[in-house]
């Protein structure tokens, strides 16, 4: 699988160019998404959640700034406007979501909540910068970039469906990026 970086306008390529495993390879079917629970954290635009929620999932999207997503009214779309990186901020509800969404996002210290968050034999979907990514344009602060293979290693134990670590290029912008990506199955608890 090719996966291509892509616009604000559109899902990441990582979702809409994913296989996505049927029933006979898991117990979580997801050749249809009515009715699993879907969590964009650091949502922004919502463009990855809006992807399974046209597909029939019910998705909970979060960030600290809500305003790009006053348009999305549906039932089963859940707004939560949170600030992921205060000290005291709430703690993300544990064994809650079938497929974790994470995207252009890095806030260590949460890392461990969102292994919790997904469900037994649920979903991550990780997407974001590199360290090498520091030598083309922004980010640059070490804090928002992963080192090699660290996001392989935060989810070490779960089962690797995607892995990809290096250049990324938008087709239509030209621009590039570097990133990690990682699909992986949590184990069974």
């Amino acid at each position: 699988m090719s996966v291509t970086h892509t616009s604000t306008l559109t899902p990441a390529a990582l979702i809409t160019e994913f296989a996505w495993p049927n029933p006979s390879v898991s117990n979580l079917d997801l050749s249809c998404f009515d009715g699993l629970k879907v969590l964009d954290l650091a949502c922004g635009s919502g463009r990855n959640g809006l992807w399974f929620l046209a597909r029939g999932a019910e998705v909970t999207f979060i960030d600290r700034d809500l305003s790009a997503m006053s348009h999305i009214v549906q039932a089963n779309a859940y707004k939560l406007q949170r600030d992921l990186e205060a000290e005291a901020g709430p703690l993300l509800p544990v064994e809650e979501y079938d497929i974790v969404l994470v995207f252009n996002y890095l806030h260590r210290p949460l890392l461990p909540q969102i292994a919790k968050a997904v469900k037994s034999t649920g979903l991550i979907v990780y997407e974001t910068f590199t360290t090498q990514q520091a030598q083309i344009g922004r980010p640059r602060n070490p804090d928002f970039l992963l080192t090699e293979n660290e996001l392989k290693s935060v989810f070490a134990n779960w089962q690797s469906l995607h892995y990809f670590e290096g250049r990324l290029c938008d087709p239509q912008s030209t621009q590039s990026s570097y990133k990690a990506q990682l699909i992986a199955r949590k184990p069974t608890t």
